[in-house]
C-alpha cells in the first residue's frame, strides 16, 4: 500500500465533542470518521486493524464450523413470532412505505442487533431427525441498536460488528460439552488478540433466555460500562447484576476485588426458547418429537478494537499487539532523491507477501516520523541520505523497543 493513495491525514488536536480516549484518539489519528454520534465509517489503516481482528476470530472459531452470512434486514413478523419486538428496547425498527415511488408498501422491518430469531427458521428448514444434529452456524456481520444516547466513543455505538454464532442439539450432554469448549476457544481468541491476561470469564445474567447464568468475557479497563468482582487465581469474575451470596458460594476460594470492566464476548444457554417458538422439532432415535437445544456465542470485533485503544495507549501511540497493527513495516522514504530506492524496495517486500506499505506522501519528514509514532507501525524502514549515500542501508527501528539498526538494502531479510 502507499500511503499517498490512502485517506491517512493524522490532526493535531483532538476533536472537539468527544469524551473517551477511543474515539479521541482514532479520529484524531486518522483512523475513522464520524458520521454521526454513535456511527463510524472506518478508514483504510482500521479497516485493515479490523480484517486482522476478525481473521483471528475465523480461525479459531473455523475450528468449531464454518461461516455463513444472514440478512442484515428481517421481517418485524420474525420477532413478532419469538416474542421480542417489543421486549428488545434497543431493536432499531424501518417501514418499507416508500412515498416517493409507487410502491406503496406498508411492511415493516428490522434492522437486526442479533440473529437468533433468523437463524432458527434456517436450521429448521434443514434438520429433521436427531442424526442431523449438531449443527452450529456463524456469521460475522454488521448489527444496529437503536441507543437512546450513544456514549463511550466507540464503545457503544448504533451501528457495530458482531461475530455470532449459534448452535443446535439433540441432548443437553451434547450442548454442555460444546458450550465449555467455547469457552476455550473463546481464551484463545482473546490470547492472540492480546487481552487474555485482562479478560476473565464472567458470571452473568441469563436474561429472559433462560433461568441459568449466561457467560461473559469482561476486559478490564477504566471505562468500562460493567462493574464485575474478579478473582485472579481462577481468572472468573461475576458481574455486579448477579453478586450475591449464591454466585459467590460457587467460588469459596475466591479473592474478589471490585473493577470496571468491558464486555468483549458472551455466551448464552438458550434451551428451547427459540425453537418452541418457531415450531422446530427432530424426530429422537426414540420416535419422538423434541425441541434442539440452542446456544449462542458472539464476540464484537469492532468493541475489541475499541478496548485495545482504551487500555493499550500512551501520549504517542496506541499500543497493541503486532500481529494487528495496520501494517507491520512502513518504509519512510525521506526526500523525492531517495523515492524510487524505497520504492524498489517497496515492490521487493511485497512480491514476499510483507505486510508492508510506503510513506511516499509529499511532505517534510518529520511529519513522516510523527505520523508512523502515531499510526504505530511495529517496525520503520527509513531510506534517506545519511544511509543510502555511504552505505546503500537502511535504518531500521523497531517502534516498541526504539532499537534502530543499519542494515544493507540488498541484504534486507525481514
Amino acid at each position: 500500500m502507499k500511503l499517498s493513495t490512502l485517506f491517512v491525514k493524522t490532526q493535531k488536536q483532538d476533536p472537539s465533542g468527544e469524551e473517551s480516549i477511543n474515539a479521541k484518539l482514532l479520529i484524531r489519528w486518522g483512523f475513522v470518521y464520524k458520521e454521526m454520534a454513535g456511527v463510524y465509517t472506518f478508514l483504510p489503516l482500521w479497516l485493515r486493524v479490523l480484517h486482522k481482528i476478525e481473521n483471528i476470530i475465523r480461525k479459531h472459531i473455523n475450528t468449531v464450523w464454518t461461516e455463513l452470512l444472514m440478512t442484515a434486514l428481517s421481517p418485524e413478523e420474525s420477532w413478532v413470532r419469538t416474542g421480542r419486538l417489543e421486549t428488545i428496547d434497543v431493536l432499531m425498527k424501518t417501514s418499507g412505505a416508500n412515498e416517493i415511488s409507487r410502491n406503496k408498501s406498508t411492511n415493516e422491518y428490522v434492522l437486526n442487533c442479533t440473529h437468533e430469531d433468523m437463524i432458527t427458521p434456517i436450521v429448521k428448514s434443514y434438520v429433521n431427525s436427531y442424526k442431523d444434529l449438531p449443527v452450529h452456524a456463524y456469521q460475522i456481520q454488521n448489527k444496529f441498536r437503536n441507543e437512546a444516547r450513544a456514549k463511550s466513543g466507540i464503545l457503544r455505538g448504533r451501528e457495530f460488528r458482531m461475530k455470532d454464532l449459534y448452535s443446535f442439539h439433540a441432548t443437553e450432554e451434547d450442548f454442555e460439552q460444546y458450550y465449555d469448549h467455547m469457552k476455550t476457544v473463546y481464551a484463545d481468541i482473546f490470547e492472540e488478540l492480546g487481552i487474555g491476561d485482562q479478560t476473565y470469564v464472567t458470571l452473568a445474567s441469563g436474561w429472559d433466555f433462560t433461568k441459568r447464568y449466561s457467560h461473559e468475557f469482561q476486559t478490564v479497563c477504566s471505562v468500562g460500562e460493567d462493574i464485575i468482582y474478579t478473582d485472579k487465581a481462577s481468572k472468573m469474575a461475576i458481574n455486579q447484576e448477579v453478586w450475591n451470596d449464591e454466585t459467590k458460594a460457587l467460588f469459596p476460594d475466591a479473592q474478589w476485588e471490585e473493577t470496571t470492566a468491558s464486555e468483549v464476548g458472551n455466551i448464552f444457554p438458550l434451551e428451547t426458547k427459540f425453537t418452541k417458538a418457531t415450531d422446530f422439532t427432530f424426530v429422537d432415535a426414540d420416535d419422538t418429537k423434541k425441541h434442539p437445544i440452542m446456544g449462542s456465542y458472539g464476540i464484537g470485533p469492532s468493541r475489541v478494537m475499541w478496548v485495545i485503544v482504551e487500555i493499550f495507549n500512551d501520549a504517542k501511540w496506541i499500543i497493541r499487539p503486532k500481529n494487528i497493527a495496520p501494517f507491520e513495516y512502513v518504509i519512510i522514504a525521506i526526500g523525492d532523491r531517495w523515492l524510487e530506492e524505497a520504492t524498489k524496495l517497496y515492490d521487493t517486500l511485497v512480491a514476499k507477501w510483507l505486510d508492508v506499505c510506503i510513506d511516499d506522501r509529499n511532505m517534510g519528514p518529520w511529519a513522516k516520523f510523527a505520523d508512523a509514532e502515531l499510526i504505530g507501525y511495529p517496525t520503520q524502514i527509513i531510506i534517506g541520505n545519511k544511509t543510502l549515500e555511504q552505505w546503500m542501508s537502511c535504518e531500521v527501528v523497531d517502534r516498541a523497543t526504539g532499537e534502530k539498526e543499519l542494515k544493507k538494502i540488498a541484504d534486507l531479510s525481514l
